[in-house]
């Protein structure tokens, strides 16, 4: 007996599509009549797209069906499309790396965000909205600060660290005072704590209606 594993068939160039709607593509690269070649195709683009209901968020999502049934066909099939044909070494090239910033985080806790927006400010003109942007920052990095180190910190801290991360262009009042900002409890048994309670709840509603003391 012979047996047809997937293993020995034609490796599929889409799987997201399955094998059907590659055997349909294959199957209508053998029709020899152009006219009725096309109505075929036309009638797999359709299936292609009821499968991948996905693809109808996609700007021009059936420009994107053609281009996968072109590349499910490798390239060699003879059809009217109605956009241009796709070429192989488009589907071939390597995404384009996205540089990543190498230099080390001055303080972890603030994050690269911070940096950035330290260092824009600095690049600005003095202004009043100039200042008040940098006393928001300073404000959530003091909150930012108390919830990583769960200690208090003073409002000196919080301006050496803004002179620091901006390489000293930014330097901040030492007149000016923050809000204060404690850390947040942690409770990780919160959750259990209420269940306990409406258990608590329901075995007292129980007790008093089996005639028992609540």
């Amino acid at each position: 007996m012979n047996f047809d594993y997937n293993t020995q068939r034609r490796k599929l160039r889409l799987p997201e599509y399955g094998r059907h709607i590659q055997k349909m593509i294959q199957y209508v690269k053998t029709i020899e009549d152009r006219e009725e070649r096309n109505r075929q195709m036309m009638a797999v683009i359709a299936v292609m797209g009821n499968l991948n209901p996905h693809l109808r968020d996609i700007v021009d999502f059936r420009h994107k069906l053609w281009d996968h049934a072109y590349l499910i066909a490798d390239f060699d099939i003879d059809i009217d499309s109605p956009y241009p044909t796709p070429a192989p070494e488009t589907f071939d090239e390597k995404p384009q790396s996205i540089p990543y910033p190498r230099s080390p985080l001055l303080v972890m806790h603030y994050g690269r965000h911070m940096e950035n927006i330290l260092n824009t400010l600095a690049d600005r003109p003095e202004s009043d909205e100039k200042q008040a942007m940098i006393i928001a920052a300073a404000q959530y990095m003091k909150k930012q600060y108390v919830l990583w180190n769960k200690d208090t910190v003073t409002d000196e801290i919080i301006f050496r660290d803004i002179e620091r991360l901006s390489n000293g262009r930014i330097t901040v009042n030492p007149a000016l005072k923050l809000p204060n900002v404690q850390a947040e409890p942690v409770r990780p048994h919160s959750q259990n704590n209420n269940m306990k309670n409406k258990n608590s709840g329901r075995n007292k509603i129980f007790k008093k209606n089996k005639g028992g003391r609540p």
